[in-house]
Order: structure tokens, then C-alpha cells, then sequence
């Protein structure tokens, strides 16, 4: 499976969540969790991942520190960027990508979106499709 390029050149291109682990596990790629630290506290995490998140809580205020945090996290190597269901991940990108970064976003985030009852996480996304994660 290859990523899937992105219309408007800003950032590397999308990828699949199992693409980003199969990278991830051969060390072709860091993966940098860009979801605020109260989701991966809550909602769950992925074993290694890098925490960088691209918006705090409360008031989900740009990450004034993201722009050195991702610069260490990448090390020289790409990165795959996971958020809730895969949009922040797309803005966090483009701004690895003004840096200089190889940036890819993980379709569908941890999440994925709402089903019809507004629930997330039962029909995409990292957690649905079984790929390592822990929650406290």
C-alpha cells in the first residue's frame, strides 16, 4: 500500500493507519501523537509514539513549543502524525513540512469519525482496526 498524495503539495500525503505502523515498526518512521495530552490520557495511546500535541486543553490553544518538539521527535526521519480522526494531524503536516520534515498524516486518527449514535471509534480508525494501544 502506498500513501496516498495529497492534492496541494503542503505536506507528504496520507496513509493508512496500518501503513504508518508497518513504517513505525521497520523504523522508517517516528509516530508523533499530536492530540492533547488529556485524550491520550483518557481516551488511550499508542505504545512509543512521541507526544507532540499540536493544540492544548483547555482552550485548544496552538502548542507554542510544537515547532521544537517535532523537530526532535523526527530526528532526521519522517513522521507519521495521529490526532482524534485525522484532521489536526493534516494541519500538524503542513507545519512539519514548512520545517522541513517528511510529514504524513494517519487516516482516520485513533478514532475515526462519529457513527450515526455520534460514537467514536466503531467503524475507523487506529483503535478500531486492533493496532497496539493502552489506555490508563
Amino acid at each position: 500500500m502506498k500513501p496516498r498524495p495529497v492534492t496541494d503539495a503542503s505536506y507528504a500525503g496520507d496513509v493508512s493507519p496500518q501503513l504508518a505502523w508497518e513504517w513505525v515498526q521497520s523504523g522508517d518512521a517516528v509516530l508523533v501523537d499530536v492530540r492533547t495530552d488529556a485524550e491520550r490520557e483518557w481516551v488511550g495511546f499508542v505504545p512509543g509514539a512521541v507526544p507532540v500535541a499540536w493544540k492544548q486543553w483547555p482552550g485548544m490553544a496552538l502548542n507554542p513549543g510544537f515547532d521544537e518538539q517535532i523537530r526532535a521527535a523526527a530526528e532526521g526521519r519522517k513522521v507519521v502524525l495521529l490526532c482524534r480522526s485525522g484532521v489536526r494531524s493534516v494541519a500538524a503536516a503542513r507545519r512539519a513540512a514548512q520545517l522541513g520534515i517528511e510529514a504524513y498524516n494517519i487516516l482516520d486518527g485513533f478514532e475515526g469519525d462519529p457513527d450515526s449514535q455520534a460514537h467514536r471509534g466503531r467503524q475507523a480508525g487506529w483503535r478500531y482496526l486492533g493496532l497496539p494501544w493502552r489506555q490508563n
